[in-house]
């Protein structure tokens, strides 16, 4: 049975949800699901905009069926090649062996290397080109990097209309509510769309300014994502918060505290830091264990909160693995523009702040590292009290220096 809703008079969604998949591109946990978008216009000509995930071709190709009602379905736009969106492109080849694919040279190098047989009804477009397919003229714009180089995402501009790709995506199964302003997105959408942008795209700021940049000379009245759910409202403050995360400048003034701690003594220092920090007025306060929270978590609020504090015991004489792993996400995905506060723990060789401290300013960039820190000899004394109340003063005096 079909499952789709109908966007305007004539576009249509005919994609579907996935709560079954446990890890998404398998290392992103997502216990709400995630859906793959996909679209339908029905013009003078008919247009399928993207596919979906093998997961849900079954249902995916139920609803485009649907929809078309006996018509042909004359062209497939791909904006995208990466599996999730284009696995199901074969399927429905074979369904629809009049249809013509619209995409860019890389896209159809990368279908050629998935084995996908298009060279027989491929038309290529570049930046800039357009196809009028009746009331509807589609012009096509260069996404590389967004975040995939084939990347390009298709405007509508008799309806102002943007078919993103994978920009302004989230995850979360839709659950039939198709549109954001359907949902409460602030409180119930907004973690999963921050984490799936910087997880999944937060390395390529830069590219996404670049999009960002070609978006704002578009009268864009919808955006239809590839996952996720629709913008016909509030455009302008999603596309504000793009805009913070490509530049990697924090939504909060707030502290992310990530500690690494064998057997208490270490998380025992981060709740007294967490708790003189809040005495002094500071509660935006986020504290993970990060052997117990998935980098994904972590990496989202390390975008989202101006200040981290990195609390770590020694381990092997160097940095505990699971926080090193998360240095190296950090790394990788480009978290920049930040100040950090480093607690260390040692019981013989205490060289993890050391070692954080290089790693931060040899491996990244714009880190702002606090001169005081915390250096704790196994468990926490009262010889540490100065020290821990002299970082968290150069903590608060660091956020009265962001204000000027």
């Amino acid at each position: 049975m079909e499952c789709v809703r109908k966007l305007t008079k004539d576009l249509y969604w005919v994609g579907a949800d996935d709560r079954r998949l446990e890890l998404f591109e398998n290392i992103h946990p997502i216990p709400r699901g995630v859906s793959y978008n996909a679209y339908v216009l029905l013009d003078e000509k008919t247009v399928l905009f993207d596919t979906a995930d093998w997961s849900v071709c079954r249902q995916f190709l139920e609803n485009v069926e649907a929809v078309l009602a006996g018509r042909p379905l004359d062209y497939l736009i791909v904006n995208h090649v990466e599996p999730d969106h284009a696995a199901s492109l074969q399927e429905v080849l074979i369904r629809h062996p009049e249809t013509k694919v619209i995409s860019n040279e890389k896209a159809f190098d990368l279908m050629r290397q998935f084995g996908f047989s298009v060279d027989d009804r491929a038309e290529v477009v570049a930046e800039g080109d357009t196809r009028k397919f009746g009331k509807h003229t589609i012009a096509f714009v260069a996404a590389p990097m967004v975040h995939w180089p084939e990347a390009m995402v298709s405007f509508d501009t008799t309806t102002g209309t943007l078919f993103s790709a994978d920009a302004f995506g989230t995850f979360g199964a839709l659950g039939g509510r198709i549109f954001a302003d359907e949902v409460n997105f602030e409180r119930d959408w907004l973690d999963d769309a921050r984490r799936y942008y910087t997880n999944i795209v937060g390395k390529y700021g830069a590219h996404v300014m670049d999009l960002l940049k070609k978006a704002s000379a578009l009268e864009i009245k919808m955006i239809c994502p590839l996952h996720g759910p629709v913008w016909r409202k509030n455009i302008p403050w999603f596309l504000d918060k793009y805009v913070h995360w490509a530049s990697y400048e924090p939504e909060e003034k707030g502290v992310l505290l990530v500690y690494a701690s064998m057997y208490g003594n270490t998380e025992s220092a981060a709740s007294v830091f967490a708790a003189r920090l809040a005495e002094k007025g500071m509660s935006n306060i986020h504290m993970y264990d990060v052997s117990k929270t998935d980098t994904s978590y972590l990496i989202s609020d390390a975008f989202k909160y101006s200040h981290i504090v990195l609390a770590s015991v020694t381990y092997n004489l160097n940095i505990y693995p699971k926080m090193m792993t998360f240095l190296d996400h950090m790394r990788m995905l480009n978290v920049q523009n930040r100040y950090v506060g480093i607690i260390e723990n040692g019981s013989w060789a205490c060289t993890v702040g050391t070692l954080m401290h290089d790693y931060l300013e040899d491996e990244m960039k714009g880190m702002t590292i606090l001169q005081d820190s915390v250096t704790i000899n196994s468990s926490m004394t009262k010889g540490q009290n100065r020290s821990m109340d002299d970082m968290v003063d150069a903590l608060l005096d660091s956020m009265k220096e962001e204000k000027k």
